[in-house]
């Protein structure tokens, strides 16, 4: 069974486009579905953590606005992280299921028990994950992941109920 889902937000969360306004403002697209999963996997008492290697405050926003408590932006060696969270939840990272894009994510998801990439994820990760994500990041890349993840823990008929 899986117990925690970690998330990457640049090509994961999001479509991986930084766009800059002529102030400096800096904006992203995040996919309401993928926020509609996410909410639904820690209604049903799960985990959830953001690990991304900017720092934005749309980020922070967006963890807020979904229930997710566990964000840490900045993170240059996110598998060092990701290893410190699961010691300190007690959750072995075999219960860990992690979705990333690209090279920075590489080693995390080397060491989780279910590793993912969108679509659009590099051919190197592509490489050695479990799944590769039939939709792109930010397209509905981590709905699919946790679609999928309902029905490894046999919660299929949980995640409908929330809705129903």
């Amino acid at each position: 069974m899986i117990e925690l889902i970690v998330l990457d937000v640049d090509g994961c969360l999001t479509d991986g486009k930084i766009i800059y306004s002529n102030s400096g403002d800096e904006t992203k697209a995040f996919n309401v579905k993928d926020g509609l999963a996410i909410r639904s996997w820690i209604n049903l008492g799960h985990h959830a953590a953001i690990i991304t290697g900017r720092k934005s405050q749309l980020v922070e926003r967006r963890a807020k606005e979904l229930g997710i408590t566990e964000l840490h932006q900045g993170i240059k060696d996110k598998a060092t992280l990701l290893k410190k969270i699961c010691e300190e939840r007690k959750i072995p990272l075999r219960k860990v299921a992690a979705i990333g894009d690209d090279l920075n994510d590489y080693e995390m998801l080397r060491m989780v028990g279910r590793s993912y990439t969108p679509a659009d994820g590099s051919k190197h990760v592509k490489a050695i994950v479990k799944h590769v994500c039939q939709t792109a990041g930010g397209e509905g890349a981590v709905r699919e992941m946790i679609e999928e993840l309902f029905e490894v823990n046999d919660e299929v008929g949980e995640f409908l109920a929330l809705w129903q």
